[in-house]
């Protein structure tokens, strides 16, 4: 890792190779990788976190540039694991409490550091991921055994068909034959093709003999611990779990009343795989920064909190962008996503306005919020921003591209021009958004969801709207169609589709085939119409996050886009002849 400083710390007849980065004088983040991992599982969070804290890694004993020990069998307990983490602790941060952060068997034995007696003291927080305690999942196992419902049955054997490599870790020899032989060559690809874990420099040649030494991890403890599980295992310390929903390894019911053990407990769970070391850095880097922070003194104790707003364990630290995010509907959804601890990226051609919803949305709950001009009608600008954004905060996990403008007037009235710019915004600028941050979510592996703010005149005609109309029933089909295209890569595409909504976009809609006097008076009408219907923005921000949530195709919001849609699916007759009635204006 690029500025790391190494050093060795020595235990237990082993010698243990340890790596820091950042200000020693900073508080402590100390970081411990799984199987069949080394330190370097860490790098990008860590580079991430560098600026911050004092970051320490080091290689588990036996793996990466860590000695093993001598014979291996009983040379990996849970015990002279903790002597390892206490010798680790001690020697980069002797005078105060570190932050600890495991990820799978890291994880495991950190539960262990957090919930034994003699590190009491030295450990400030926990953020476990992709882990759990053997303790608690030998009660988990013990009461789902004792009284087997059809469901708890149902969540062991589930669990049990996930931990399948497990048993085949216990079988003598064939393990480390199968690592130093062709499993170790192919591991690097097999990472690349199932988790999309991108290459370069992870995993390390040392990878072989790593996976072989780890064996005796799970030969070491688990049985043991799943027979007799100790009955004292309380954390000590505030924990934050993350949980990624796509773990093929591990059932997020493994963490069902976890509670009752580590009495301070935040949750957050991760639409993502088992590596998130590797594929979800950014997010992590934010989680556990925001962690440390609210558990040092001084910190902000409110940033380390779970976020409060609905799906906030969905949607907490993901990177979610706006555009038309300077008012009604996109600020309304920057809002409703701020407030379940997402980031936000407020886009809008209205800088100021997009620079006011980013403040107002770390009010809110945002861990972090940033504003970015742009006309989304404008291909080459959103390509810089997508660059932009993709460098330097990370690939968006949710797009909503909201930004449009309004257009009324005849057919025959309305100009090239005036097509033009209606389909360079509530079109091409969700073409390009679609485009360019949709192929960043397929190009990570990890999934994501779309977003398109389309409308009910989608399907529903109108002789008052042929451009408007013509602009959203595009972006529904565009929608229907990505929808189906991206699927396959774990990305959702829906559709939103408000009825008349009280924004300001009726005040700066365009009138064809009249004079500027009659555009101003019909603009103030519709706007005082809107205004009576007083349909909330705020209502559809919560159709959107819904949406995401329960991965919806096309969602219709107010009674009237309801009942549009039906009309359009089971009566298109009476929406046809609805569309000749002259609007009132």
């Amino acid at each position: 890792m690029a500025g790391a400083r190494e050093r060795w710390v020595r235990t237990g007849g082993i010698e243990l190779c340890v790596a820091e980065l950042g200000d020693p004088a900073r508080p402590t983040v100390l970081l411990v990788h799984g199987y069949p991992d080394s330190k370097e599982v860490w790098s990008q969070v860590a580079g991430r976190l560098a600026d911050r804290f004092h970051v320490v890694l080091y290689d588990v004993r036996g793996h990466g540039r860590s000695t093993a020990p001598v014979p291996l069998r009983g040379g990996f307990t849970l015990e002279k694991l903790t002597d390892d983490f206490l010798a680790v602790a001690d020697a980069v941060s002797p005078d105060r409490p570190v932050h600890l952060v495991g990820h799978d068997w890291g994880s495991v034995q950190s539960w262990e550091f957090v919930t034994v007696a003699r590190t009491e003291g030295r450990i400030a927080s926990f953020t476990s991921m992709s882990g759990p305690s053997l303790d608690h999942l030998g009660h988990w196992i013990k009461q789902r055994a004792a009284r087997p419902t059809p469901r708890r049955a149902g969540q062991l054997l589930g669990q049990g068909a996930k931990s399948w490599y497990i048993y085949l870790l216990h079988t003598p020899v064939l393990p480390e034959l199968a690592w130093r032989g062709p499993l170790g060559k192919r591991w690097p690809k097999i990472l690349q093709r199932i988790e999309k874990i991108p290459g370069g420099t992870y995993p390390t040649s040392s990878l072989p003999q790593d996976a072989a030494h780890g064996a005796w991890l799970y030969r070491d403890n688990v049985r043991a611990r799943l027979r007799r599980p100790r009955t004292d295992a309380y954390a000590h310390a505030p924990v934050q779990l993350i949980t990624p929903t796509g773990d093929a390894f591990l059932s997020e019911r493994l963490y069902d009343d976890l509670e009752q053990w580590a009495p301070h407990l935040v949750r957050r769970t991760l639409p993502a795989k088992h590596w998130v070391p590797r594929t979800r850095p950014d997010q992590l880097a934010s989680w556990i920064g925001d962690f440390v922070m609210a558990h040092e003194d001084g910190g902000l104790p409110d940033r380390g909190a779970a976020p409060s707003g609905p799906y906030a364990e969905r949607f907490g630290g993901q990177l979610v962008l706006v555009t038309g995010a300077a008012g009604g509907i996109g600020r309304a959804t920057a809002f409703a996503f701020a407030e379940a601890g997402a980031r936000i990226v407020a886009v809008d051609r209205d800088a100021e306005g997009a620079a006011r919803t980013a403040e107002l949305a770390r009010l809110i709950g945002a861990p972090d919020a940033w504003a970015e001009p742009a006309d989304v009608g404008d291909g080459q600008a959103m390509e810089r921003l997508a660059e932009k954004v993709a460098t330097e905060y990370g690939i968006v996990d949710v797009l909503v591209n909201n930004a449009g403008i309004g257009l009324s007037g005849a057919f025959l009235d309305t100009t090239a021009e005036d097509w033009k710019k209606v389909l360079d915004v509530n079109l091409w600028g969700v073409i390009h958004g679609c485009r360019l941050f949709g192929k960043q979510m397929a190009e990570r592996g990890q999934g994501g969801h779309i977003v398109n703010i389309a409308s009910a005149a989608a399907y529903q005609p109108s002789k008052a709207l042929p451009a408007y109309s013509t602009s959203k029933a595009a972006v529904l089909m565009l929608s229907e169609c990505l929808r189906a295209e991206l699927a396959g890569q774990g990305i959702g595409v829906s559709a939103i589709c408000p009825g008349f909504v009280n924004t300001n976009i009726t005040s700066t809609a365009h009138f064809t085939g009249v004079s500027v006097e009659e555009e101003e008076r019909r603009r103030k009408k519709t706007s005082r119409l809107y205004g009576l219907r007083n349909y909330p923005p705020e209502k559809v921000a919560d159709a959107v996050l819904r949406a995401v949530v329960r991965n919806q195709a096309v969602v219709p919001v107010t009674p009237e886009a309801r009942g549009a849609r039906l009309l359009s699916r089971f009566a298109p007759g009476a929406l046809r002849a609805l569309a000749r009635v002259e609007p009132p204006l």
